[in-house]
């Protein structure tokens, strides 16, 4: 079987792609898979990391609104959209994949369409309750849409053939229990929090969790992990100054990046983070209540969607970021760990939505398609 994926630009997007490919591989050792992706995306060195074989396009998205350089860079795309479909419409040639896989993002767009035209059958996979522009405009020309949750099914159009199965888990967030998980960190038997805001480090996230975990060094009651990321590096220097030396508190962890996430996620009895799609997935694997506080950046809002799923079914609390500061976020952390009972029914309700065999239920798909 030779597999097309085509997805990009954040690892929501290719980090489903790999775990198709992956398990893809899995069960079919002589399975060919190609990726194309964004020249200059991120999913060049994910995709290589991974082991797999990348081609490459050029491709852009439209900026809403009409300063001159957007004007500039909105007409560089409509130039894009032309000559990337041209050299997706090679590669696919070149390559003649039985199916094409397109799991979002810019690049995604070309390549689904210019296989769809060829008379290739095609699958999208959209990993958010709120389905992104490339997944709307092809939802009726693909042979199948696999959604992550039920909710999204009302943003598209009637007709579209669609089916819920979920977004991909890692493999290793699956296997490590509590108890384990620990026992490594060398954790003890107080509720553990786990924060963080994303590769980056979402300035308001680290702010409010700065508060938290003052209160946490001061009256010793919580254990803490939490990562400031890429762009918080002044976040230890912030605590410091609220009095709070992180070397001196054995209840706090605090790092840059969580590079050992099954192990943290695992230990934890609350997440406080933003509402990623795979985040929630993983999140709802694991059974863990959270406080989201969803990203007001990304297209379409679709955070705020993707923790509403989770807020409606009582599985999480969100705190909209313009209404986040430290005390809020200490009072709904107070409210959840505190309630034995609502912590409990928050975790039942989490773990009743995951859906943990996505990699299963995408393969079944591709192979009744392909056959």
């Amino acid at each position: 079987m030779k597999v097309l994926l085509a997805g990009g630009g954040t690892a929501g997007h290719i980090n489903p792609a790999l775990a198709i490919a992956g398990y893809i591989k899995e069960k079919e050792p002589d399975a060919q898979i190609l990726f194309i992706g964004n020249r200059d995306g991120m999913e060049q060195t994910l995709v290589k990391k991974a082991g797999f074989d990348i081609e490459s396009i050029v491709i852009s998205g439209f900026k809403r609104n009409f300063k001159p350089q957007s004007i500039v860079h909105n007409i560089k795309t409509v130039s894009r959209v032309f000559t990337s479909s041209a050299k997706a419409k090679k590669i696919i040639a070149q390559f003649a994949p039985d199916i094409c896989i397109g799991t979002g993002g810019y690049v995604s767009g070309p390549v689904v369409r210019t296989a769809v035209n060829m008379g290739i059958p095609a699958i999208i996979h959209e990993q958010n309750a709120f389905p992104g522009v490339t997944t709307k405009m092809l939802s009726k020309k693909v042979n199948k849409v696999m959604l992550a949750v039920e909710d999204a099914k009302k943003h598209l159009e009637q007709g579209v053939d669609f089916v819920v199965t979920g977004n991909p888990i890692r493999e290793e967030i699956l296997k490590v229990d509590k108890a384990q998980a620990r026992e490594a960190l060398g954790l003890d038997e107080r509720p553990v929090i786990l924060s963080f805001g994303g590769s980056l480090g979402a300035r308001c996230i680290n702010e409010a969790v700065a508060d938290l975990v003052v209160r946490s060094a001061k009256d010793q009651k919580f254990q803490h992990i939490h990562a400031y990321g890429q762009q918080g590096t002044w976040f230890p220097q912030l605590l410091e100054e609220k009095g709070v030396k992180i070397d001196e508190y054995k209840n706090l962890d605090i790092r840059q990046y969580i590079d050992d996430m099954p192990l943290c996620l695992a230990a934890c009895d609350l997440v406080v983070s933003r509402a990623g799609a795979i985040t929630l997935s993983e999140i709802q694997a694991k059974g863990k209540p959270a406080v989201l506080i969803p990203s007001p950046y990304v297209a379409e809002n679709h955070q705020f969607h993707n923790a509403m799923a989770l807020v409606d079914k009582n599985a999480a609390s969100l705190i909209e970021e313009k209404d986040l500061n430290g005390e809020k976020l200490i009072n709904a952390v107070d409210a959840m760990v505190s309630d034995s009972n609502l912590l409990k029914e928050y975790s039942n309700n989490a773990q009743s939505m995951a859906i943990i065999d996505a990699s299963q239920r995408i393969y079944d798909i591709v192979k009744e398609i392909v056959k």
